[in-house]
């Protein structure tokens, strides 16, 4: 799969935006949580919130959306089966 591109337009005209990449999870997540309802239009409520005893995990964000309906954003630099096992464990 390609890389995302993004543009600012103005005028009529387009221009690319160059991004860059964090090697850091936390990094990313801290300013994800910091800007969560301009990027994403989600109310921040918790970082890593703990999923209780029974699947003793951890969600990365959380927060509702406009319908109030819980959001959970989980942040991973890898691929694999985990990654989407992680989520759906959840009651």
């Amino acid at each position: 799969m390609s890389d995302i591109k993004l543009f600012r337009t103005a005028e009529g005209q387009a221009t690319e935006l160059f991004g860059a990449t964090t090697d850091l999870e936390a990094r990313l997540q801290t300013f994800i949580e910091n800007n969560f309802e301009a990027l994403l239009g989600i109310r921040f409520l918790a970082s890593e919130y703990c999923t209780g005893k029974t699947h003793a995990g951890r969600i990365d964000s959380l927060g509702p959306d406009e319908d109030n309906c819980p959001v959970i954003v989980e942040y991973k630099r890898s691929t694999g089966e985990n990654v989407i096992n992680q989520g759906t464990v959840l009651p």
